[in-house]
């Protein structure tokens, strides 16, 4: 059995991501969001695409409960409102430009895509809990994406395309 935690979780890190803001609606119809780098394509038929969260969250409950959410895909010069997202903040939408999207659920401006998604199912993961999401609209940006390596944000180097 594997102990050393800290150890697996700098492995994991070597693996850079993309950051996302994903969004939904509480029970007043307020908006929620938090921030997250667990983000990964599942089917393209049907398009499917899925995220987690740590059973230890606040917003847990809401999510569980939300019919629709969209993910957001931050683009490079969105670090800051990855950090506004990521930590506690009573209310992290003031002064955030958004359109309600599919469900009403918060759709951010700036982003370099989105994905507009309902519910489909949520599985047990160990300490997550892993949502399964039918994306029932999307956006696409050409815009650099914010990125996250080894613990810390990362620029994205561009190599040339091969012929």
């Amino acid at each position: 059995m594997m102990t050393h935690h800290r150890d697996f979780r700098a492995a994991l890190g070597r693996f850079a991501t993309g950051v996302t803001i994903v969004t939904t609606l509480d029970d007043s119809g307020r908006p929620v969001g938090l921030t997250a780098n667990s983000f990964n394509s599942v089917s393209l038929d049907p398009p499917m695409v899925l995220w987690s969260l740590a059973r230890t969250s606040r917003n847990l409950a809401i999510f569980e409960r939300a019919t629709h959410y969209a993910i957001n895909v931050l683009a490079s010069d969105q670090r800051a409102l990855s950090d506004r997202f990521a930590r506690p903040v009573e209310n992290r939408f003031a002064g955030v430009d958004w359109r309600a999207g599919t469900g009403g659920v918060p759709v951010l401006d700036g982003v370099t895509a989105v994905f507009e998604c309902s519910h489909a199912t949520r599985v047990p993961g160990g300490d997550h809990i892993v949502f399964l999401g039918q994306v029932e609209a999307f956006d696409a940006r050409d815009r650099e994406p914010l990125l996250y390596h080894g613990g810390r944000y990362a620029t994205p180097c561009y190599a040339p395309a091969l012929p």
